[in-house]
């Protein structure tokens, strides 16, 4: 997926010129920081419009992107995204710069497929628990796929799923299995339904309840 935004470089900083910036011209405040260790920190400024409408497309967030910076390309990843708290409106965003042959760390989301025919809720009527909806991952920017599948189609009632049964693309590696296997943290399971086992205690003391009416009401 290739996804581009054009950028002007920004010197007037500060909580009040971003405002001004926002009010006036329809612009978001953003910077640029990573990379090479003596390249600083940029402050730049997307056209909102276009970000907004970027920041629909489904792997935005976990996708290299593009900034186009006076004229100059520059890849980077999305590392953090300020909304407004009631209006359609991206507040500020902060990239981090990529280079194609330092891999990266970043968060991709994960897709559970086949659930509505897991094997655990359709013979055993279960229900399916997400522990995890996302995965950090380390990959080179070439190899950084947009989320990560996981098939729930055979997973059984009372089966847990953990990072391990993820199958990761080529070049791409778990940071949490990374430390070992003790960090083989669960990302699913089908749970027995609540509920069920409450429901058939209560019938099967519904009998004896009513046995119990008739003698009291026998000894009056």
């Amino acid at each position: 997926m290739s996804i581009s935004l054009n950028a002007e470089a920004r010197d007037d900083l500060g909580k009040g010129a971003s405002r001004r910036l926002r009010r006036l011209s329809g612009g978001t405040p953003a910077i640029v920081f990573g990379g090479a260790k003596n390249r600083k920190p940029q402050s730049i400024t997307l056209v909102h419009k276009d970000l907004w409408k970027a920041s629909e497309i489904a792997g935005f967030y976990s996708s290299v992107i593009t900034l186009n910076i006076g004229g100059k390309e520059e890849p980077v990843i999305v590392k953090d995204l300020q909304r407004h708290p009631a209006k359609n409106f991206i507040m500020h965003m902060d990239f981090l710069r990529v280079s194609k042959n330092t891999k990266l760390q970043t968060k991709v989301p994960l897709h559970f497929i086949n659930e509505d025919n897991c094997v655990g809720v359709k013979l055993g009527g279960g229900i399916i628990g997400h522990s995890m909806t996302e995965l950090d991952i380390m990959c080179l920017p070439k190899d950084l796929p947009e989320y990560l599948e996981v098939d729930m189609t055979d997973v059984e009632l009372g089966q847990t799923l953990h990072i391990s049964d993820i199958k990761l693309p080529k070049g791409v590696e778990s940071v949490a299995l990374s430390h070992g296997d003790d960090h083989d943290l669960p990302i699913a399971a089908v749970n027995k339904a609540k509920g069920v086992a409450v429901d058939e205690e209560v019938d099967a003391d519904a009998p004896a309840a009513a046995d119990d009416a008739t003698e009291e009401a026998s000894e009056e």
